[in-house]
């Protein structure tokens, strides 16, 4: 009997183990079945990141000369983003646009009143260097852009010059700063003819707060259109 009970103590043991063995292997497999879907889940976040960029860059590029020309069709910018206008921002004159593509991405640029855009000759040039820091030396690396600088809405991007006067344009909303158009450096003029295209001054991330935040200040295309008296 008294071996029985042993016997039967001993079997009822191992059973034990067993069952906590394979406890802690499905744990484990658990775990990393977890980690190996947030690892998936964190590189489609950064191919997504990285497509939005090229795509907003894509869409101010694209070649209007494809379009049909009768009846005129919407323009580019009208069809893909939400047009939004700071005008006399932080100074008379000083207009500037935001354009906001449904991916969360901000487009910068001089709005068509800009000073600069109604000074005789138009921009000249076009300086990054704004005091301490060269806007066009930004390196943003990584497909997360972690390392993007973080700047306040009234932070300088570059200088815009005609003739030997230069005025500060500014970023309009707090976010992570993606890339400035280095291509105004080299040809300014691009600001002259096409401000609101391949002339943009730089790309920014808000975050959503920080957006909606900034939109209550901003005119729409038609209220700007209306304090301008533009057709």
């Amino acid at each position: 009997m008294n071996d029985s009970d042993a016997g039967g103590g001993a079997e009822e043991g191992t059973n034990c183990s067993d069952e906590c063995f394979e406890s802690v292997s499905e744990a484990c497999f658990s775990q990393q079945q977890n980690g190996k879907q947030n690892q998936k889940q964190g590189e489609k976040d950064e191919e997504k990141l990285d497509y939005d960029e090229d795509e907003v860059r894509r869409l101010l590029a694209a070649d209007v000369s494809q379009l049909p020309a009768s009846p005129p069709p919407p323009s580019i910018v009208e069809t893909n983003f939400e047009r939004y206008f700071a005008p006399d921002f932080m100074k008379p004159g000083h207009d500037q646009y935001i354009y906001r593509h449904a991916n969360g991405l901000c487009v910068i640029g001089l709005a068509p009143f800009h000073v600069a855009l109604q000074a005789d000759g138009g921009v000249t040039s076009v300086d990054f260097n704004v005091g301490k820091s060269d806007r066009s030396e930004l390196k943003v690396t990584g497909k997360r852009k972690k390392n993007a600088q973080q700047f306040e809405s009234n932070t300088a991007l570059c200088k815009v010059i005609s003739g030997d006067t230069f005025y500060v344009i500014r970023c309009c909303v707090k976010g992570s700063l993606l890339e400035v158009n280095n291509r105004l450096m080299n040809n300014p003029d691009l600001l002259n003819t096409s401000a609101d295209r391949d002339g943009y001054i730089a790309i920014i991330q808000p975050k959503l707060g920080d957006w909606l935040k900034a939109k209550q200040s901003l005119l729409d295309f038609d209220g700007y259109k209306k304090l301008r008296s533009l057709r």
